[in-house]
């Protein structure tokens, strides 16, 4: 199907707002955490801008690569190459040059670590996850969440030029969170993946596997989010925090295990995304709270 011509919002939809705006959000958290005082300014505005656009032009190299299997699913037939809106062409220069346009900024408005990092999560996202994990194996979003899961690190980089034990402590958080967040949307689109041949988890091992999975990836997640208090980078507000929406995610984990209701899995989803954001601004407020 030859693409008309595509429009601003096409080319919007092609850079998935909502997970650029987590990963945006999460970055900049890493950046505050980084440090005691306020984020100097031209880390905060060229790490932003930088890491956005990163983000970004993973997301559109995502829909030129699974272009055809978009077309096959109902929750994807609708972006913009499948429906013709933006050709594959007209993609992957908006991609490349979102990309060197992130690689630039970062480069010389922040520093070569922080664009070294962003090219590599770039690439593990872009490419050897939607390349290969992802068509290889079950376990493709636990392996594959490491790009996911580097963005704090990145922002927190992009203030201290350095990698930090902490920062690192914000990437297994994600890390940690990713498999329950996408095996309960994959519980949900399980016949979508299967029509693909995609092997998500419920697809090669069943539902009940994964929701088991599902189950103890939150228990290990309430245990990770308790390690920002124990090693002294945060404070009791934020503990207090993080166990209440631990419980929560387990309520809704336990839930998917013991019963068989249909809403649950998408339920799931979308609280876990709401989990994650609040569970990092509980960490920002945390931080400068005055008892520190």
């Amino acid at each position: 199907m030859s693409a008309t011509e595509p429009k601003l919002r096409d080319y919007f939809e092609l850079c998935k707002p909502k997970v650029v705006g987590l990963i945006v959000f999460t970055a900049i958290v890493g950046m505050f955490l980084a440090t005691p005082g306020l984020v100097p300014w031209q880390a905060f505005v060229f790490g932003t801008i930088g890491i956005g656009l990163a983000a970004s032009s993973a997301a559109a190299i995502n829909h030129v690569l699974d272009r055809r299997i978009d077309a096959e699913m109902k929750r994807t037939m609708n972006r913009p190459i499948p429906t013709g809106h933006v050709s594959e062409s007209q993609a992957l220069v908006f991609a490349f040059g979102l990309g060197l346009a992130s690689m630039l900024i970062l480069a010389v408005g922040v520093n070569p670590l922080t664009a070294v990092l962003t090219f590599f999560s770039l690439i593990g996202y872009a490419v050897v996850y939607t390349v290969y994990l992802k068509r290889a194996t079950p376990q493709n979003i636990v392996i594959g969440g490491a790009a996911g899961a580097a963005p704090p690190v990145l922002g927190w980089t992009a203030v201290t030029n350095s990698i930090d034990p902490h920062a690192l402590l914000l990437f297994l958080i994600i890390f940690t969170w990713t498999p329950p967040h996408f095996w309960a949307l994959a519980i949900a689109r399980r016949d979508d993946y299967a029509r693909v041949g995609i092997p998500m988890l419920p697809v090669t091992h069943g539902v009940e596997f994964t929701r088991l999975h599902i189950l103890l990836y939150t228990i290990l997640l309430v245990i990770v989010t308790v390690l920002p208090f124990i090693t002294g980078m945060s404070g009791v507000v934020y503990l207090a925090g993080a166990l209440l929406l631990g419980a929560m995610f387990l309520y809704y984990a336990a839930a998917m295990k013991l019963t068989d209701r249909p809403d649950l899995p998408m339920k799931t989803f979308g609280f876990s995304v709401t989990y994650l954001m609040a569970l990092f601004a509980l960490l920002l407020v945390d931080h400068y709270l005055p008892y520190r």
